[in-house]
C-alpha cells in the first residue's frame, strides 16, 4: 500500500470479507474490503488537534474547459429532448429512494472559536435576479439565513429542520486542518464526496474526521462529532481505470462519494436525534427521462462569508452523458469547502394540500453531493456523481450492517 502505510501486519477473509489491518506513520487502521467498498476503522485522533479556526480550504477537484464545452452541449440536448418527449417515468426497474426525519430540534452548543472575518449583517437588494457565468445555466445563490426586520440582520436558519442536518467537516491533512461540507443521511451516518476523505487513488484516508451539524459563525449548535469508520468505493479509493472521465481523470468521476460512521457520545447518542436527516435517492430517481432535475444544493463554500454561513443554491440540473460518467450538474456560485455538501430535491417543509394541487414528492431527498467545480470559476457551475445502487446503496448497507443503531 502507498503513501503511509508502512506495512501489512495480517490479511484475513471473514464471511467473504477481506480485512487488512495495516500500520500507517500515524495510526493503525483496519480496512475492510466487501461488495466494492472499503470501510475504514478510524480513531478519534485526540492526539492531533483539529484547528477550528485556522482550517484551510479543501480545494475542490476542478475540470478544464473541454469538459464545459461538453457539458453544454448535454444541457442543449436534454432541454430539447425534454420539450420534444411525452410523459414518460423518470425510475429505472432498481431505482430507490429512503425517507428522512426531523427530529426533535434540540440544541447543546459548543464554542468553537471564529476566524477573523467581519460579515456584514446588512443585506443587498430585496429581490434579485438570477444569476449566472459563462455557462448561461441560469441559478441563484444566496445565505441560507433569511433577512428580517427593518434592519435587514440575518435570522439564523442552522437550527431549523431541514437546514440543520447540513453541517461542516474537518479533518486533518498531515499537520493542517481542512475543511468541506456534509450531511446526515441517518442518525448516525454522514454523507459526504470521496475527495473529503481521501486522495484519488491514494489508497490513503485523511484523518481526525470531526463533523459539525448546523455550524454557524465558530458554533456547533448540536456539539462535535467525531468518526468512527469511513466508508469509499473501492474504485475510488484505488483509481480504477475506467472510474473517471478521460479529460477528466480525477476530477468528473462516477464514485466521488463516501460515507462516515460517528462515534457514539451520550444524550443523544447520535446528532439526527435533534437535527434529523435527509432521506436519499438512487440511480436517477426524481429525475426525468431527459435527464432533468431541480436541485437546492447546501454547503460552507470559503468564498462567500469566509465559510462561516450555510450557503443556498437552486437550479435546475442535467444529466450529462456516459462521456461525463452520467455527472448531474448544475449552475452554481459556490466553490472550495462546499465539497461533499448535499443536492437535494424537493428541498423544505411538505405542504399540506387543501385543493387539487396534486401530490408532493417525499421531500428532502439527496441525490448527489458538490464534487467539482471547473478551473475558470466565472463558469459558475458544479457537478456531482450520480448516487446509484453500486456506490451509496453498497456504503449505507455495509456502514449499517447489523442492525446499526445509528442507522435506525
Amino acid at each position: 500500500m502507498r503513501q503511509g502505510f508502512s506495512s501489512i501486519i495480517r490479511l484475513l477473509t471473514i464471511g467473504g470479507c477481506v480485512l487488512t489491518i495495516v500500520a500507517t506513520s500515524v495510526q493503525a487502521q483496519e480496512i475492510i474490503n466487501k461488495g466494492g467498498v472499503i470501510g475504514v476503522q478510524v480513531t478519534p485522533g485526540t492526539n492531533q488537534k483539529v484547528d477550528f479556526v485556522a482550517a484551510r480550504v479543501r480545494a475542490i477537484p476542478k475540470a478544464p474547459m473541454s469538459v464545459s464545452a461538453q457539458a453544454g452541449q448535454d444541457f442543449i440536448h436534454n432541454l430539447v429532448n425534454q420539450l420534444q418527449s411525452s410523459a414518460q417515468t423518470s425510475a429505472d426497474v432498481d431505482a430507490g429512494e429512503t425517507a428522512g426525519f426531523e427530529g426533535d430540534g434540540a440544541t447543546d452548543p459548543v464554542e468553537l472559536g471564529m476566524p477573523l472575518i467581519a460579515l456584514d449583517t446588512q443585506e443587498g437588494p430585496e429581490f434579485q435576479s438570477q444569476q449566472f457565468g459563462l455557462s448561461n445555466h441560469p441559478f441563484s445563490t444566496a445565505r441560507a439565513d433569511l433577512a428580517s426586520g427593518p434592519t435587514k440582520v440575518p435570522t439564523p436558519t442552522n437550527t431549523m429542520y431541514p437546514y440543520r442536518a447540513t453541517g461542516k467537516l474537518f479533518f486533518k491533512i498531515g499537520s493542517d486542518t481542512y475543511v468541506c461540507s456534509g450531511s446526515l443521511i441517518k442518525r448516525g451516518l454522514v454523507v459526504t464526496a470521496a475527495h473529503c476523505v481521501t486522495d484519488y487513488g491514494t489508497r490513503t484516508l485523511f484523518t481526525n474526521f470531526r463533523f459539525v451539524p448546523g455550524y454557524r459563525q465558530g458554533q456547533a449548535p448540536y456539539r462535535v462529532w467525531a468518526a468512527s469508520r469511513v466508508w469509499v468505493p473501492t474504485r475510488y479509493f484505488n483509481g480504477a481505470a475506467t472510474q473517471c472521465a478521460p479529460t477528466a481523470p480525477g476530477v468528473v468521476c462516477k464514485d466521488d462519494v463516501a460515507v462516515i460512521e460517528l462515534a457514539p457520545q451520550t444524550n443523544p447518542t447520535y446528532p439526527g436525534t435533534s437535527t434529523g436527516w435527509y432521506g436519499y435517492r438512487w440511480n436517477q430517481w426524481g429525475i426525468t427521462g431527459a435527464g432533468l432535475t431541480q436541485v437546492t444544493q447546501l454547503g460552507y463554500p470559503i468564498a462567500l462569508d469566509g465559510g462561516l454561513l450555510m450557503q443556498r443554491t437552486d437550479s435546475q440540473g442535467f444529466v450529462a452523458s456516459a462521456t461525463l460518467m452520467s455527472n448531474t450538474i448544475i449552475g452554481s456560485l459556490m466553490t472550495g469547502g462546499s465539497s461533499g455538501g448535499p443536492w437535494l430535491n424537493n428541498f423544505g417543509i411538505q405542504p399540506v394540500g387543501t385543493g387539487p394541487a396534486g401530490t408532493y414528492a417525499t421531500p428532502n431527498i439527496v441525490i448527489g453531493v458538490t464534487s467539482w467545480g471547473y478551473t475558470d470559476a466565472t463558469i459558475k457551475q458544479q457537478g456531482a456523481s450520480p448516487f446509484s445502487s453500486s456506490n451509496i446503496v453498497t456504503l449505507v448497507n455495509n456502514a449499517c450492517a447489523g442492525s446499526d443503531p445509528r442507522c435506525l
